[in-house]
């Protein structure tokens, strides 16, 4: 369905609802402010105001929204008396707007209440600026802004509500719609000709990087959304099961369909060479026709939620699928045609117990003998699954502290601005300051505000030329320009988290019909507004370059560190457990590396950018990720069958694999090392494969029914690729050793 689409690219609808809610407050508060009689300029302010309060607030819990938004409103008032007692007074009402830059930067460090608190306390400033707030203006002005907050509060609290329960619901309907994209993108990797191939694979890597972009907000939302704490670890394990199986699934395809098996780089990696079969089309053998057949079947079983899911015949379906997990079902074809109905067999396991966390219980009367064995597991995993917090990390102390060390950044940088944007107009110097405060927000590192301030000047640019002529038809019709602005500010919330450049070009656009509406419209102005992005966007580059920096590669070499710690904690704790250890909260861990690994990702932003000058570096930090990557997904897939172990009827624990794991412990520990000092001792160890590691004892190869079976090619790819990861880190290798591919 189109709906179920569109919910998959918006999970929770989080910038629709966000886009709609603030559209709403500020038709509100003109609506209120036009029975009232109040003039145009003081429309514009109760609608900008409106805006604030409703983007500002964060808070998850709907009581804490309503608290930050009741302190807001006399902090908004607080802030534009005094922005109109300071307007004639230049120097003191310019070191004001410092100190209150400062203080609004470094309430940061309180959360989301004292980070939108100081939001309100800066923006409202700023607006009071925008319309020449006075002190005879001030009554007027201040019922404009009371209108605006009370506004805020009707669309976030009756018109547009929302609730976490409401939020997480909707990020499951998602995650769900995404599986299902995903599977669909596999039936077609099964029939890909050659020259479609990286097409396919671009697809896939996109919609299972969209998967784990859903699991992960998930995980965001599991403590407010959920009623306990136990029910919220049990659907972050069905999550976390169906994340891994699905992504799995298309690998063991793609082995499948390869001469050779494929390297799960591949999935991570554009343009990662494929060994492909001479006909990469597989012949119509029973088997492959049944694998395509069963591969629809899966997309359907994912497709449907329990009250649309056709009842006897979505059993069936789910029974055959399921059935795929006994070694005596599966079809007599090759090897990496039988992993996939293997993979097939998982995947709809997997898919079955999303359905009883998302559902509840379901009708039980047509299943088969393999359908109740996995609802059996589900049953001994619930009962066993017992939840756990992650202690927090100490926080940093003066100036260490990231709150503390970017406040004065942005104080420094808005002094250069003040002086710079005064230089061009005394009237409209504000705007300098504006671009200086944006450019630090949600950035970390020198690199960030250098890419930030370059797309804010970008969208600003190509917004000033569609305000030119947005201004130009739209002329004296008051309600055509505030039905523009309001179209243009839910397009900026829309596409805020998609594009910072685009999201600045429909602010910019905005900003030229209001300007119009104030009768302050030229083009001169827009040139300024130009002028003043440019100087404002400088002065918080050399801020960030000049005071306290935290250089790109720093920021980097910092996170790189902390997700090779953390997949250190998941690969040993997996291991330990695998080999009949005690149990622990192995899949709160593998988030705790997911997160850290996706802010290594963003961290990296300025070293891919495509305008970046040092290509062959951009490579190899696209290289190194990718690995990392593909580390973190053969250790999720070892936390979920460790997971397994404690509680499951017919997967046993092998001691034998603590041994394996040594080595995968030390490697990981030489590359921590390495990264936070390149002179530390201790070489990388590869060699000999992890099975022939288990071989030692003259053991034979380990039968089906052990753990070992089943994550032996998960232990073995993530040796390979921690090895692998020697050679971008430029990390030393024991003699006599090399690095190796990382296979699938």
């Amino acid at each position: 369905m189109l709906w179920d689409r569109f919910a998959a690219s918006d999970p929770g609808l989080l910038r629709l609802t966000a886009g709609l809610r603030t559209v709403s407050a500020i038709a509100g508060t003109l609506v209120v402010l036009a029975l009232l009689d109040t003039d145009v300029t003081h429309m514009v302010a109760g609608a900008m105001t409106a805006m604030t309060a409703t983007f500002a607030i964060k808070d998850t819990l709907v009581r804490d929204q309503a608290i930050t938004l009741a302190l807001g409103l006399p902090v908004a008032l607080a802030a534009t008396s005094l922005a109109a007692l300071l307007a004639s007074q230049v120097i003191v009402g310019d070191a004001f707007f410092v100190a209150l830059i400062f203080a609004a930067v470094y309430c940061r460090r309180f959360g989301d209440r004292g980070t939108a608190l100081g939001l309100i306390g800066f923006q409202i400033y700023f607006l009071s600026l925008f319309v020449g707030a006075s002190t005879s203006s001030l009554p007027a002005l201040c019922l404009a802004l009371a209108i605006g907050f009370g506004c805020s509060a009707v669309a976030r609290f009756a018109v547009v509500p929302e609730t976490p329960r409401r939020v997480l619901n909707r990020l499951r309907d998602a995650f769900r719609t995404r599986v299902a994209q995903l599977v669909s993108m596999q039936i077609e990797l099964l029939d890909a000709g050659p020259e479609e191939l990286e097409r396919v694979l671009d697809d896939m890597r996109r919609r299972t990087a969209r998967l784990h972009e859903a699991a992960l907000m998930i995980q965001g939302r599991l403590e407010e959304g959920t009623e306990d704490a136990d029910k919220a670890a049990l659907l972050q394990r069905r999550v976390a099961d169906a994340e891994i199986a699905t992504e799995r699934l298309g690998m063991l395809l793609l082995n499948a369909r390869s001469a050779e098996r494929a390297d799960t780089l591949t999935l991570h990696l554009p343009h990662a060479p494929v060994p492909l079969t001479g006909d990469w089309r597989p012949a119509e053998d029973d088997a492959t026709m049944a694998l395509r057949r069963d591969l629809k079947a899966l997309h359907l079983l994912v497709s449907r939620t329990a009250s649309n899911d056709g009842g006897i015949a979505v059993a069936h379906i789910r029974n055959r699928l399921l059935g795929y997990r006994d070694e005596e079902r599966l079809p007599s074809a090759p090897a990496g045609i039988q992993d996939a109905f293997r993979g097939i067999g998982e995947a709809a396991r997997s898919v079955l117990g999303l359905r009883l966390a998302l559902d509840g219980p379901q009708d039980e009367s047509d299943d088969s003998p393999a359908t109740t064995r996995s609802r059996e597991e589900f049953d001994a995993e619930d009962i066993a699954l017992a939840s756990s917090e992650e202690s927090g990390e100490s926080d940093r102390k003066g100036l260490q502290r990231p709150t503390t060390r970017a406040a004065f950044q942005v104080s420094v940088g808005s002094v250069l601005a003040i002086v710079g944007g005064e230089l061009l107009s005394t009237q409209r110097w504000y705007w300098a300051v504006l671009t200086c405060w944006v450019v630090f927000l949600n950035t970390a590192s020198t690199g960030e505000i250098l890419v930030k301030g370059y797309r804010r000047l970008l969208g600003t640019l190509l917004g000033a030329v569609a305000g030119v002529a947005l201004a130009g038809l739209v002329g004296d019709h008051t309600w055509v320009a505030f039905a523009l602005v309001l179209v243009f500010i839910f397009a900026m919330f829309f596409t805020a988290p998609l594009s910072y450049a685009v999201m600045s070009f429909f602010v910019t656009a905005m900003l030229g019909l209001l300007y119009t509406l104030l009768n302050s419209y030229s083009f001169d102005v827009l040139v300024l507004r130009i002028e003043e992005t440019a100087i404002g966007a400088a002065c918080g580059i050399i801020a960030a370059v000049l005071v306290l920096p935290v250089h790109t590669d720093r920021r980097t070499d910092e996170l790189l560190g902390t997700v090779l710690d953390r997949l250190g904690d998941v690969a040993s704790a997996s291991v330990e457990q695998l080999s009949g250890g005690p149990a622990s909260d192995l899949l709160s861990k593998a988030r705790g590396l997911d997160t850290a690994l996706d802010e290594l990702r963003d961290s990296t932003g300025p070293l891919t950018y495509p305008i970046t000058p040092l290509r062959g570096r951009r490579q190899t930090v696209r290289y190194l990720v990718a690995l990392l990557e593909t580390c973190a997904y053969h250790a999720r897939a070892l936390a979920a069958t460790a997971e397994l172990v404690p509680h499951s009827k017919t997967v046993a624990a092998d001691p034998r694999l603590h041994r394996a794991g040594q080595r995968i412990a030390h490697n990981i520990e030489v590359l921590a090392a390495h990264v936070g000092d390149e002179g530390a001792a201790g070489k990388v160890r590869a060699g000999a494969s992890i099975a022939s590691t288990l071989r030692g004892d003259g053991s034979v190869a380990p039968p089906s029914g052990t753990v070992t079976f089943r994550v032996l090619r998960h232990l073995q790819r993530l040796d390979e690729g921690v090895v692998g990861l020697a050679r971008p880190l430029d990390a030393p290798v024991a003699e006599g050793t090399g690095a190796k591919a990382v296979g699938g």
